[in-house]
C-alpha cells in the first residue's frame, strides 16, 4: 500500500508540474507585450527608433521580435543590413511556416519582414486563415513584439495600431512633424472607437531635454483640450551626427556607440517603458483576432 501511495504521489506531482508548465506557457503568450511604433509623417526617425528600442530591450534579456509593418516602404531590413529571403506573404500563401521566415540577427533580436501584398489576408479562405492564425500565434513565446508601422494614416497603419496593446508616436520639433503627430493621434482616438488606445509620445532629434519636454507638453495639452485624451510622454532622443552615420553604415546606433547620448537616452526611455507595462497585455492571439476583425470590417 505504501508503495502504491508513493507512486500515486509521484504521479500527482508530475501532473502538477505539467499543469504548471502549461499555465506558464499560456500566461507567457497572454502577456506578450505588443507595441506599434508609428508617426504622422515620414522622416522623423520612427523606424530607427523601433530598431534601436528592440535591441535595447534584448539587452535587458528580453525575447524580442521586430515586425516590419511598413508594407509600402519597408526598410527595417536596411537598418539591420539584412536581405530577407522570405516575408509574411510566404506564410499567407502557405509556402513557409512562421518559423522559417523569422530572421535571427547579430543584435539579439528576431526580425520578420513585411509584405506589400499583406492586404490579401482579408480575402483568405477559412482554411488559409486558420493556417495563418496558427502560424502567427507561434510568436507568443516572445516577451515583446514591436511593430514598425508605416507613417501617416493609411488603413494598414490603423489596423496594426488598433490591434496593439500600446502605440508609440514618434515626432520631432519641426512644426510639420508636430502638426502631423497631433493628426495621427486624432485619427487614432476617433477612428478606433471600440477600445481605449494607450498612446505614448517620443520626441526625436531634440537639441535639449527641455526642448523635448516642451514639444511633448504642447502636444499633450492640445490633445487633452480638443480630444479629451491623455497621452503620456516617454522621453526624447537628442540630435547627434552619430545616428545618421550609423544609418549609413547600416548598423543601429546603440551598437555603433553604446555610450553615446542617443543610446543613453534610448535606454532611459526603455526603462520607463518597463515601469509602465500594463498589468494586462492581450497577447498574440487576441492581437490577431483584432487585426483580422479590423481587416474584414467586422
Amino acid at each position: 500500500m505504501e508503495e502504491q501511495a508513493e507512486g500515486l504521489r509521484e504521479l500527482m506531482a508530475e501532473a502538477t508540474v505539467a499543469q504548471e508548465q502549461k499555465t506558464k506557457l499560456a500566461h507567457r503568450d497572454h502577456n506578450t507585450r505588443i507595441i506599434a511604433v508609428t508617426s504622422g509623417k515620414g522622416g522623423v526617425g520612427k523606424t530607427n527608433f523601433a530598431v534601436n528600442m528592440s535591441i535595447a530591450y534584448a539587452q535587458l534579456g528580453k525575447k524580442v521580435i521586430l515586425i516590419d509593418g511598413d508594407l509600402g516602404m519597408a526598410n527595417v531590413n536596411v537598418l539591420l543590413n539584412i536581405v530577407p529571403q522570405y516575408n509574411l506573404m510566404h506564410v499567407i500563401n502557405k509556402k513557409k511556416t512562421m518559423k522559417e521566415i523569422i530572421n535571427d540577427t547579430e543584435f539579439g533580436i528576431k526580425f520578420v519582414a513585411g509584405a506589400n501584398g499583406f492586404s490579401k489576408i482579408a480575402n483568405l479562405s477559412v482554411e488559409e486563415l486558420e493556417y495563418f492564425a496558427n502560424q502567427f500565434s507561434t510568436l507568443g513565446n516572445a516577451d515583446i513584439i514591436i511593430i514598425d508601422t508605416g507613417a501617416g494614416i493609411a488603413n494598414n497603419v490603423l489596423q496594426f495600431v488598433a490591434a496593439a496593446d500600446e502605440v508609440f508616436v514618434v515626432t520631432t520639433p519641426e512644426p510639420t512633424a508636430i502638426t502631423d503627430a497631433y493628426g495621427i493621434i486624432k485619427i487614432i482616438t476617433t477612428e478606433i472607437v471600440d477600445r481605449t488606445v494607450d498612446i505614448k509620445l517620443i520626441v526625436n532629434r531634440v537639441h535639449s531635454p527641455d526642448e523635448g519636454k516642451r514639444i511633448a507638453e504642447r502636444i499633450i495639452t492640445i490633445v487633452g483640450q480638443f480630444l479629451s485624451y491623455k497621452v503620456e510622454y516617454l522621453g526624447c532622443i537628442p540630435e547627434d551626427p552619430l545616428v545618421q552615420a550609423a544609418v549609413i553604415r547600416q548598423k543601429p546606433f546603440i551598437i555603433v556607440n553604446p555610450t553615446s547620448k542617443p543610446a543613453a537616452y534610448l535606454r532611459h526611455i526603455v526603462g520607463r517603458i518597463e515601469k509602465t507595462e500594463p498589468e494586462y497585455n492581450e497577447g498574440v492571439s487576441n492581437f490577431l483576432k483584432k487585426f483580422l476583425g479590423k481587416k474584414s470590417g467586422r
